[in-house]
């Protein structure tokens, strides 16, 4: 194996995967102050996937064998429907940038705290720190607009954003405790996401595509369902495997650099140096949080 190439592939496939977390922020900002309500976004998020998977489910399985019945309808629905949409929910309210901090930025904060729940886990020194900046930073980017009085309904956003953030962390950790592969759980989401969700999402009445041209639903459904929903979730697993799981996480330190960059860039978001210096203690906290430090940088980790 030509291990520069192949660490070279792994801190690609990393950036990628950061890359795409911050561009869901972006996309379905940009789509639900559009043509698309959230409903319909999520609807061509689980059902192009499902029908591309279908021959993966078929040899896999669908059901989370050997889970209590709170663990499996985690495993089901959590990562698939219950989190996009939920934080697709609070784009309709708040800006990207805000979502980028309070949602992939606060997942370590709320991971700590489902381990210590579920498993017993303390993280050590350095992780704690890492734990404060992000609250830190957290709390000025969801305090700032408040404060400013820049948007009155950003709140319901902000507390979106973080109940699907620690709906995603409890999902984490049942997942890792799971044992199934990264492919097993997309599927086992993929399936269930849609056979449960895709009926209540029609029964609200929030789904007719009527402000969308044919060109637009397509754009989505390459976005949200190939790119968001199963593209960065190959890349995030290849990136574990060749730089290890601290390191792929440390990277997760950019997305809310990156979604607030293209916030600013893409859809005109303002930015005030209080709130960059709130992004800033996020993304330090994530590396610190991510464990990255603590590891041996002797060998790659394969």
């Amino acid at each position: 194996m030509d291990l520069p190439r192949t660490w070279a592939l792994g801190l690609v496939a990393a950036l990628a995967t950061v890359t795409i977390w911050a561009a869901f922020m972006l996309v379905t900002r940009f789509a639900v102050q559009g043509s698309f309500t959230v409903e319909e976004l999520l609807i061509l998020r689980l059902a192009p996937g499902a029908f591309v998977m279908a021959p993966v489910m078929w040899r896999l399985g669908v059901m989370p064998h050997g889970q209590s019945w709170p663990r499996a309808a985690i495993l089901m629905v959590g990562a698939s429907a219950v989190f996009p949409f939920v934080v697709s929910k609070g784009l309709a309210y708040a800006p990207a940038s805000d979502g980028g901090v309070l949602a992939p930025g606060m997942l370590p904060f709320w991971t700590a705290l489902a381990a210590y729940a579920l498993a017993g886990e303390i993280p050590g020194p350095r992780r704690r720190l890492g734990l404060a900046m992000i609250l830190t930073g957290a709390i000025i980017v969801g305090l700032w607009q408040i404060l400013s009085g820049a948007d009155e309904h950003a709140w319901k956003g902000h507390l979106m954003f973080l109940t699907g953030s620690g709906l995603w962390a409890i999902y984490s950790v049942i997942f890792r405790q799971s044992r199934l592969s990264p492919l097993h759980g997309l599927v086992i989401g993929l399936f269930w996401g849609t056979l449960l969700a895709t009926p209540l999402l029609l029964a609200t009445g929030n789904v007719s595509f009527a402000k969308a041209s044919l060109g637009d639903i397509t754009v989505m459904i390459v976005l949200q369902s190939f790119v968001i929903g199963i593209l960065a979730m190959f890349l995030f697993g290849y990136a574990v495997q060749i730089l290890g799981a601290a390191e792929t996480a440390a990277f997760g330190a950019l997305t809310p650099i990156l979604a607030l960059l293209g916030g600013v860039a893409f859809l005109g978001e303002t930015v005030t140096p209080l709130k960059i210096a709130g992004v800033a203690l996020v993304a330090a906290g994530v590396f610190l949080a991510s464990g990255v430090l603590s590891r041996s940088r002797s060998a790659p980790a394969f």
